[in-house]
């Protein structure tokens, strides 16, 4: 017998919202489905809406699951509720030649679950909220095969004692697929290029420190057994997964953050180097609280 399709009608903080297809299968290896897409992110919103708040989101959208075909959205879709918070915004380099788009900013519960319910797995995000500079700075390790994420957390270490001499705080979490990312909270007073040239340069210093293990250039060929840092991803173009959000992979991973305790453990093989998966996040949160909380206070000015 098919199944009920029937939309079920819910009130959310006074939004009213149709839900579709929750019995859908999203993670056909994990038979994780719709309804616990949208329940996962229901139940982080309170300490995953603080870090979407402001910034304009970039969506994943997998309308028939992790193994069916994916697009990336960032203009609001054809029958965005008027209540849905939107930003019409320069796009420079538009690959569909738009010179503006309307982006969805997630503030509230119900914006959350509407583009849950939408499919939207994943969730990413620029480094500055809208009408700002930059208020974080990301720098992204990204393992090329052999090495993994062991030997991201390896790196981490080297780059959060490198940060921590200009004064700068590194926040540590998996991306939910191979590699990791440091969150750094910066003063929001100087622009994407400046916030980009400072991750640049460090990177470029740590890349010659360690040669060997690690490099600073984009080029693929040079990224077998080494980790990749990736400082590109402060461009103002860029977006990079947002904490907590789902990954398209077998299982429900998601960026998960990490304390330096464990990314040291994890380094040093003391302890498993691996992602997490949804129901291991809730319990995390419930346990630790938002390790990422510091990242919504200003931190300060890049040297």
């Amino acid at each position: 017998m098919a199944p009920d399709r029937v939309p079920v009608a819910v009130t959310i903080e006074g939004r009213d919202l149709e839900l579709s297809n929750l019995d859908k299968v999203m993670y056909p290896a994990a038979g994780f489905t719709k309804g616990e897409v949208i329940d996962y992110y229901t139940r982080l919103a309170p300490i995953l809406l603080p870090h979407l708040r402001g910034r304009a989101l970039t969506r994943i959208r997998f309308p028939n699951g992790v193994d069916g075909m994916h697009f990336f959205e960032k203009n609001k879709p054809g029958g965005t509720p008027d209540w849905v918070h939107t930003e019409r915004l320069p796009v420079p380099g538009s690959t569909k030649a738009r010179e503006t788009i309307d982006f969805v900013v997630v503030d509230d519960l119900p914006t959350l679950v509407w583009v849950a319910n939408l499919a939207s797995l994943e969730l990413h995000t620029p480094q500055w909220r809208v009408g700002a500079y930059p208020d974080l700075m990301v720098v992204d390790l990204d393992p090329g095969s052999p090495a993994g994420l062991q030997e991201c957390c390896g790196v981490a270490v080297l780059m959060r004692d490198r940060l921590e001499a200009d004064g700068v705080a590194a926040y540590p979490k998996t991306s939910g697929k191979k590699g990791m990312q440091l969150c750094c909270p910066i003063s929001g007073e100087q622009d994407s290029e400046e916030v980009s040239g400072y991750a640049k340069k460090v990177a470029e210093e740590l890349a010659a420190m360690v040669p060997k293990s690690i490099t600073a250039k984009m080029a693929k060929n040079l990224r077998p057994g080494k980790i990749f840092i990736d400082w590109s991803q402060n461009a103002a173009a860029k977006t990079t997964v947002a904490p907590y959000s789902l990954r398209a992979q077998p299982a429900p991973t998601a960026s998960t953050p990490l304390t330096w305790e464990e990314v040291e453990a994890m380094g040093t093989g003391d302890a498993e180097a691996r992602q997490f998966e949804a129901h291991e996040v809730l319990g995390r949160v419930e346990e630790l609280g938002d390790l990422l909380t510091p990242l919504l206070e200003p931190g300060p000015r890049l040297p």
